[in-house]
């Protein structure tokens, strides 16, 4: 068993030479009953928008304080211990840039002991800890709570919960084992693999009280002193704190290995088998049913061990940097300044797409939407379907009745064009055919106003050709969403060689009002997703023509990590749209590109593939498999030959979109396939894996990342 009183620490502590330090000054607390409090106040000097974090200094730090007060408890000097952090915040976890600078593999298992030394002494003090998460707790600062006698949640708390997952590790500093002994193994399992995976989603504090994770929830306006009064009442005995959530001897001998069996396929078929860390904590999450705290703590030191200095920990955390600092400062976005106001905006077409966009638009922005369509059946569809949506929330008390209906007013339906005079940015959602948007876009300009904004939502035709016929194609732009739009994160937002700075300044600041997060791309077939999905759909397509059996071809996608296999992916995004994408790369780059004219005819079917209840692929219908007969060739290849070519394939396509300079850098195409495709964080995005698997030498001899991005060598 390990004794981490015993381990020698200076290794991980020479690193932090910049490390921004949270501090643990502690101060005693008389309570009503007499008794004494010492209250620690985890801070690091900065506001809110730095939260407080645990890198090894802190660590130390906080270590040699618990040491002290356990020494003062034995004394009989307190008889408690609480810890809280400063506003809004206890802790946002550990100090990642530290991890990042651990050098050895020796060194990242000591960032895992120490972690277990320091947060392990809260239920070791000799007399009871109080954790009071009086904000944002992530990660370890959950894990103080979690490593704490008793806790308390301020129900005002921005975010609870343990992301390590999505990151590419493992909960390390008691949360694998101590969570699923204090909620149950069904619950942990959404907390620590579930809702990682659903990119990030965290938990509200009510929540976090329902789930048993907390003991007492209490108003931001008296939390402190709410907390330190029934913190009181635990000591002297009047407030009695049941924990029914705990597993008991049935569900640990029963519904334990039923649940983890359960997840463990829902994660194979959700997400494949190459992602390492969820795998790894379901394990630990296994095995947390027995044995003692001090085995399920050296488990965790080896599994964040091995992770820490792995390749998909250093893919992820370049993704996660993506995802937090280049998603929020737009390469190439014009001044913020020359943004025009947004102050009504007009959709044109009021089909599902276009009633998506209204949502959307009047929920985010909370200006009056307007919608039109070629008859008013179809104008009154559009629009019963935004209520019937506005109700959905109301329902689920997302919005209150007042604002419900305050949405409703707000969006309005008609099929008199001139309504459009006083929009400042009007978008089209109609067929995807130059032509008709061409047409829409030269009967609304007529009643627009001169700087009004005009966008079109084109997946892959040229922006500036559906601009040709305008009499100011300076004010278009591309601004593509992704389906569903709620949902989806991203907004491709297109720059043609006439757009102005001010219609592309109005663009990126009405992206980020809507939530979402925007990426600048040239006026190039397919942008940026688009192109490249359509390689990875035309390499299974030509594979599948060439006589590849389809579950041959669906596997050799597997090592790439992504969250659907191919045809399964087509299925859901649909098989006319995938065509069309098809068509316009082929079009466009016929000698990189493959399409078929079968794939149209397949696409005119009611149903193509077989699906199981996981909606994995199994086969092919009847009516395909008539479809395909005498269209697919004698010369199947291999899953490592269909690999290969997908590999290179993708290597070659975003090295030449660099060297056009559709996207300003590598970056950009990365941020672009994980917000709009999911692309895996573990890869992070495709250019660290196409580094990593060798795709990018073989392609054009050199790396998209100099030096690639590997994990830490072993030591």
């Amino acid at each position: 068993m390990t004794n981490y009183d015993e381990i020698d620490f200076s290794p991980i502590l020479a690193l932090t030479d910049d490390e921004v330090v949270t501090h643990s000054p502690v101060r005693d607390v008389r309570l009503p009953s007499g008794k004494t409090l010492a209250l620690i106040t985890l801070d690091n000097g900065r506001d809110h928008t730095r939260p407080n974090t645990l890198g090894p200094a802190t660590m130390a730090e906080l270590g040699e304080t618990l040491d002290a007060l356990k020494a003062r408890a034995a004394a009989g000097e307190i008889d408690a211990v609480g810890i809280t952090g400063k506003q809004y915040i206890l802790a946002a976890g550990a100090d990642l840039s530290d991890i990042t600078k651990v050098g050895s593999k020796d060194n990242a298992r000591l960032v895992a002991q120490l972690g277990h030394k320091v947060l392990g002494t809260l239920g070791e003090l000799g007399v009871p800890s109080f954790a009071f998460v009086n904000g944002l707790a992530l990660g370890g600062g959950l894990e103080i709570a979690l490593n704490s006698s008793y806790r308390t949640v301020d129900a005002s708390a921005a975010a609870i919960g343990l992301p390590e997952v999505f990151l590419g590790i493992i909960p390390g500093w008691g949360g694998a084992y101590l969570l699923p002994n204090l909620i149950g193994i069904e619950k942990a399992l959404e907390v620590v693999i579930s809702n990682p995976l659903k990119f990030n989603r965290m938990l509200k504090p009510q929540q976090a009280f329902d789930y048993g994770i907390m003991d007492a929830i209490f108003p931001a306006g008296n939390y402190l002193e709410d907390s330190l009064r029934w913190a009181d009442g635990v000591l002297s005995g009047t407030v009695k704190v049941e924990r029914k959530n705990a597993p008991g001897k049935v569900e640990r001998l029963t519904k334990w290995p039923i649940a983890i069996k359960m997840a463990r396929g829902m994660l194979e078929s959700q997400i494949g088998t190459v992602p390492l860390s969820p795998y790894v904590a379901l394990d630990l999450l296994d095995k947390a049913k027995s044995g003692t705290k001090a085995e399920g703590f050296a488990r965790e030191d080896e599994a964040l061990a091995d992770l820490v200095t792995g390749d998909q920990f250093a893919a992820s955390m370049y993704a996660f940097d993506l995802v937090q600092k280049r998603a929020k400062r737009p390469v190439g976005a014009p001044d913020k300044a020359l943004a025009k106001k947004v102050q009504k905006v007009g959709i044109i077409g009021a089909g599902l797409m276009a009633s998506q966009f209204a949502l959307l638009f009047v929920r985010k922005l909370q200006v009056p939407v307007l919608i039109t369509d070629l008859d008013q059946t179809r104008v009154d569809k559009g629009i019963a379907y935004i209520h019937d949506e506005i109700g959905k929330l109301e329902a689920k008390g997302r919005l209150d009745g007042d604002a419900a209906n305050r949405l409703r007013a707000l969006v309005r339906g008609t099929t008199d064009k001139s309504e459009y005079a006083d929009c400042d940015f009007v978008i089209e959602a109609v067929f995807e055919e130059v032509s008709v948007k061409q047409q829409v876009f030269g009967e609304v300009e007529q009643y627009i106003a001169d700087d009004a904004i005009l966008a079109t939502n084109t997946s892959s035709l040229s922006v500036e050709e559906i601009g040709a016929k305008l009499a100011h194609p300076e004010r278009l732009l591309g601004f593509h969403f992704f389906n569903p739009v709620s949902v989806m994160p991203l907004v491709e937002i297109v720059k043609t060689p006439n757009t102005t700075d001010e219609a592309l300044s109005t663009a990126f600041v009405t992206a980020k009002a809507l939530g979402k997060s925007a990426v600048l791309t040239a006026d190039a077939p397919g942008f940026v997703f688009n192109r490249l999905i359509a390689k990875v759909f035309g390499e299974a397509a030509r594979a599948l023509y060439e006589g590849t059996p389809l579950l041959t071809i669906e596997k050799a996608y597997a090592p790439l990590g992504l969250p659907m296999a191919p045809f399964q992916l087509i299925d859901l995004v649909g098989w006319k749209v995938a065509a069309h994408v098809q068509d316009t790369m082929v079009q466009a780059y016929p000698d990189r590109f493959f399409s078929s004219d079968n794939f149209h005819e397949l696409a005119e079917l009611e149903q193509v593939v077989e699906k199981d209840k996981a909606g994995r692929v199994t086969g092919w219908t009847k009516a395909a498999e008539k479809v395909l007969k005498g269209a697919v060739g004698q010369t199947p290849v291999s899953e490592e030959e269909i690999l290969r070519r997908v590999q290179d394939g993708l290597a070659n396509e975003m090295k030449i979109m660099l060297d056009e300079g559709v996207v300003p850098e590598v970056e950009d195409i990365d941020l672009c396939l994980i917000f709009g495709g999911r692309w895996p964080m573990i890869d992070g995005g495709a250019s660290a894996y196409l580094d990593r698997e060798g795709a990018s030498e073989r392609v054009f001899g050199a790396t998209f990342h100099q030096p690639p991005i590997r994990g830490i060598a072993a030591g």
